[in-house]
Order: structure tokens, then sequence, then C-alpha cells
């Protein structure tokens, strides 16, 4: 395997909280281009690893590098990342586009016609003035998903991307994924649904008690 075909490489890999230990050893390689999916019980250790590859979580041991670069040491996060971990927060009194204009401006790259864009593609109307407070689950999991797609990142980090979505709700962002794995997108996916896991991935991994194996 050719280095520069590498995007993730995690190299012995240990996470402990005091003296539990939620990564054991653990080697991960991710090829760019590819989708990832990690299946596993709760308290696996799935979001603690997705946690790890986004720097939001120091490694007690071992090495996290994205696109060549030393999670924790080069940079404290990767340069080109979309992620949903856990319920992703907003600012509830405000609408779905206008969190998206604020976490827009901080960066200086979108235009309104990117954002109203991004809310189509998830399913959203862009011109709702309804505050995010009155959302369902569903409208804030989509609504997190446009934020993790909307500055059209190399890298993107999904942890059960699906939640709070009907039936209607997973296919489309099923097809929306898949659009994104057509262009060629990085992307490691935990799913509680085998169904997301077989229709989406090119590899498939299982956690448990710390430790991948390769399903």
């Amino acid at each position: 395997m050719k280095s520069d075909s590498l995007y993730v490489d995690l190299h012995h890999v240990r996470k402990c909280f005091g003296k539990d230990e939620i990564l054991k050893q653990l080697d991960f390689q991710m090829i760019r281009g590819q989708v990832y999916g990690i299946i596993g019980n709760n308290g696996s250790g799935k979001t603690v690893l997705m946690k790890c590859i986004c720097g939001f979580l120091p490694v007690t041991e071992g090495t996290v590098i994205v696109g060549g670069k030393y999670i924790g040491k080069e940079i404290d996060f990767p340069e080109s990342l979309g992620v949903i971990i856990e319920t992703p927060g907003f600012l509830a009194s405000l609408s779905g586009r206008r969190n998206l204009e604020i976490l827009a401006g901080l960066r200086g790259n979108l235009t309104g016609a990117d954002i109203t864009a991004i809310l189509h593609r998830v399913g959203l109307d862009p011109d709702l003035k309804k505050p995010v407070a009155k959302y369902s689950l569903g409208m804030r999991q989509r609504l997190g998903i446009a934020q993790a797609l909307m500055e059209n990142p190399e890298l993107l980090i999904l942890d059960e991307p699906f939640n709070g979505l009907d039936r209607h709700g997973v296919e489309e962002i099923r097809t929306l994924l898949l659009a994104e794995k057509e262009k060629g997108k990085t992307i490691l996916l935990a799913s509680h649904n085998t169904e997301d896991i077989q229709v989406l991935c090119d590899h498939v991994f299982e956690m448990d008690g710390g430790v991948m194996r390769k399903r």
C-alpha cells in the first residue's frame, strides 16, 4: 500500500480513562476515497475511537495521523473534517439556517446560496423560520448532517448518522452519503443498522472491548 493512499493511520493507539482501558493497542488505516463501517455494542469503544481521530480526545499512547499530519502534535484537528458525534449541538433559539450561517462565518468561505443548497440536499426548508428548539429529532439530525457536509470536507466521521430518521429519511440520507462516496470522500461510519453498513461501506470492522477486528 502506498503511503500517499492512506488518509487515516492509527498506530498502537491506547486510550485510558483512569484505570479503564477503552482502546487497546489499536492499529487502523483508512485509504482515501473508501468508506469504513464500524459495528459494536454501546461501550465497545466506537465513539472514543472517532473522537481520537477527530482530535477531540488525546490518545494515551500511540499516534493518529490524518492527511499526513499528526493529530495533537502538528495539528489539533484534521484540516478537512465533517463530523457527527452524539447529538449535534446548535443554538436552540435560532433557525437551522441561522445556525449554519454562524458556523460558516467562522471561516467565511460559504455563500448564502451554498447554505440554501446544502439544506435542500438534506431535506430541510432553507426558508424555515422555526427555531431549532422546536425541531423534531429527525430534523435536528438532518441539520447535523448539513453542518458536517457544508464545507465539502475530505473526511467524514459519522457516529449513528441515521438516529431519529424515519424510513424515508434513512433512504434519503443513504442516497446523499452514496453521492459523497462517489465524489471520493473518505468516510468512517458507525451504525447499529446492519443494512446501513452493507449499503454504504467498502470495509467493515467490529469493535468489542476496545479491540477492532475486520469482518
